[in-house]
């Protein structure tokens, strides 16, 4: 297996409202492709979103998913003062705030927020290395 992921798909209970928070709300670049999902380009990985339901059926899993899924996603950015401008602009979006930015045990600054399905995504500055596309 080569070292990537190619995307991450997310189980959205409404399918519209998710697409607008990611698309409008955090400015991710949609893809032009008719489908029954959405696809977001994440530079060089894709964001599926994809009916709750729809998705469980697929994996074969039981669709009553609740509590810490143990996965979280993150965003990493250059600087704490990004990852302050980053959590409030996502708040503005509909997010919801779960762990606000702080140093943490590692050295680093991140804080919590979780899209409008409860998906945890960490924003978090790492001061001893980047973490992402090497372009960035």
């Amino acid at each position: 297996m080569k070292p990537r992921i190619s995307m991450v798909t997310l189980g959205v209970r409404d399918l519209k409202a998710a697409t607008e928070f990611y698309q409008q709300g955090l400015g991710l670049p949609r893809l032009d492709i008719e489908t029954e999902a959405v696809f977001f380009n994440l530079s060089g990985t894709w964001l599926g979103l994809y009916p709750w339901s729809a998705l469980a059926e697929d994996a074969q899993v039981d669709v009553q998913g609740s509590g810490f899924r143990g996965v979280t996603l993150s965003h990493n950015l250059a600087s704490k003062e990004e990852v302050d401008q980053l959590l409030l602009e996502v708040q503005s979006a509909g997010a919801k705030l779960v762990k606000p930015a702080q140093d943490v045990f590692w050295g680093g600054y991140s804080g919590y927020f979780s899209d409008p399905d409860g998906h945890l995504w960490e924003v978090a500055y790492n001061p001893f290395m980047w973490v992402g596309p090497e372009d960035s």
